[in-house]
């Protein structure tokens, strides 16, 4: 007689739960929520609760493609899942442009496969949920303004976001150069805060002097560099895309990243006229947990650098695949069958 495995059996009759980019779609979930996942992830991660090691990648030789694996492990949510990430695009042709990523939960108090999922929507959540976390952790006292640079997926959500955080804000700017873009901002920020007041700038220049907040999230075709002098005494400056010059970041008292080597690794182009990349005085997660101060007077200019942490994926995707599983959303897939 064969003695069958109990976790082979249950590998073959559990199935995989497919949550496409239009299951996710309306999944609701507020900015607060998102903010307060991300930190959680953070201070996990701080705790030394959460692994998060270094991601594999690889690219064709002569630029066409690039494709990179993250694996990680959320501690406090008992989750273990891994993203993957490819992008097609030779010479940035939009009719030939292709950028697929995915992320595959599974629980690990059961041993249990999650979600498989589209990562789109992750993303364009998590992103503004940091910003919003380094400017709660930089921006000065009695800070009440706020300049946004870019009208794609990240300026959209990137208001929401960052009142989420830090409510105190009420002076709210955006510049941008397609009408679209610029209705989609007003029209994400109205969702969440419909009395909230935003003014559309021509002159990003002028309007940076007079903002407590810059965020800059434009993609690589924009015109706008906002150097140091550009920007005000005691102001924090976010790169999240592209709208700051290499001065901004090579002049700033005080340098904080969500993760130091990551800056390293992907912001080359904001060193100095040496060659040499400013180095970092703090992390995201130090500054969470009060080993390091966020910022030390009202006069510093800080500037901050968002890049990615698969580890605030997780946490977003798992808080997104419960409230769809428990709506009934997505495919079940019997993969092990």
């Amino acid at each position: 007689m064969t003695i069958e495995d109990p976790l082979n059996n249950r590998d073959r009759v559990t199935p995989l739960r497919v949550l496409s980019r239009s299951d996710l779609a309306e999944v609701p979930i507020t900015p607060g929520e998102v903010v307060r996942a991300v930190e959680e992830a953070y201070l996990a991660f701080a705790a030394g609760e959460s692994d998060n090691p270094r991601k594999l990648s690889v690219a064709h030789p002569e630029g066409w493609s690039v494709s990179y694996a993250m694996l990680g492990r959320d501690g406090r949510r008992r989750v273990v899942a891994m993203k993957t990430s490819y992008k097609f695009d030779p010479g940035h042709d939009r009719s030939t442009k292709r950028y697929f990523t995915t992320i595959t939960l599974y629980d690990d108090t059961t041993g249990a496969p999650i979600a498989m999922m589209d990562c789109a929507r992750v993303g364009a959540l998590r992103t503004p949920a940091v910003s919003a976390l380094l400017v709660r952790e930089t921006i000065r006292r009695g800070a009440e303004s706020a300049l946004l640079i870019g009208t794609g997926t990240q300026g959209r959500h990137a208001l929401p976001h960052l009142l989420a955080a830090h409510p105190g804000l009420r002076k709210l700017a955006v510049y941008g150069t397609h009408a679209e873009g610029l209705a989609a901002v007003r029209d994400q920020l109205a969702v969440w805060h419909p009395h909230a007041l935003l003014e559309v700038v021509d002159d990003p220049y002028e309007a940076a002097g007079g903002a407590d907040v810059v965020l800059a999230t434009a993609g690589p075709g924009t015109e706008v560099a906002l150097e140091s002098r550009h920007l005000a005494p005691g102001s924090v400056a976010v790169l999240v895309g592209y709208g700051l010059a290499p001065s901004a970041l090579v002049d700033a008292d005080r340098v904080i990243a969500t993760s130091a080597e990551q800056m390293a690794l992907t912001g080359t182009d904001m060193a100095g006229p040496d060659g040499t990349l400013r180095s970092v005085d703090a992390e995201l997660p130090a500054v969470l947990t009060r080993r390091k101060p966020g910022r030390r007077t009202d006069e510093e200019k800080i500037f901050v650098y968002n890049s990615g942490l698969v580890l605030t994926d997780i946490a977003v995707a798992h808080a997104l695949a419960e409230i769809a599983i428990a709506q009934g959303r997505g495919t079940e897939v019997p993969l092990w069958d």
